[in-house]
């Protein structure tokens, strides 16, 4: 039930996704994004391979579902499931994957989640940013919507941590 749990929450999650995408368009300078620490939530038990997989049909979902260009969020999100492992591994430490436990605040803690959503969140939008401006837009105009965008993610993906977390589908 857990498994069927996880992926209800997921899609539900990147339904959202879609519609925040196409309907909240709260400035030029911020990219709101919950895709990174959904790929980032996807359980232990899953191989990278698999969280490839998964990003890549989230992203590709986004893009052919909500207006923008085609293959953008894609081209972030693959990354970040492939760092996967070795962000949970850097900032939660291997017994993650010696016990095939997944992550929560209530077991790891504020800091260590909120640095592992820091860290998804920045590399999706260097990604994001540098291919959507593709050398058209100033480095500052770049920097303020990556800080922009930072912030905000950073505040809606503690919500979308929650809801994918173990405790969070109970």
């Amino acid at each position: 039930m857990k498994r069927v749990d996880f992926f209800l929450a997921y899609f539900l999650l990147a339904v959202i996704q879609i519609l925040i995408t196409n309907y909240l368009h709260l400035s030029y300078f911020i990219t709101l994004t919950i895709l990174p620490v959904m790929v980032l939530s996807i359980p232990i038990r899953y191989s990278t391979n698999a969280a490839l997989f998964i990003a890549f049909a989230t992203g590709i979902s986004v893009d052919l579902l909500a207006d923008g260009v085609l293959g953008l969020n894609t081209l972030a999100l693959v990354p970040v499931a492939f760092l996967r492992n070795t962000t949970i591994s850097l900032v939660f430490g291997e017994e993650m994957f010696s016990r095939k436990e997944d992550f929560s605040v209530r077991r790891n803690g504020f800091t260590k989640v909120a640095l592992a959503i820091l860290f998804v969140q920045a590399l999706f939008l260097i990604i994001y940013i540098t291919a959507d401006g593709a050398g058209t837009r100033p480095f500052w105009f770049n920097l303020l919507r990556f800080v922009c965008s930072l912030i905000t993610g950073f505040i809606v993906s503690l919500v979308a941590v929650e809801a994918l977390s173990p405790e969070g589908r109970s």
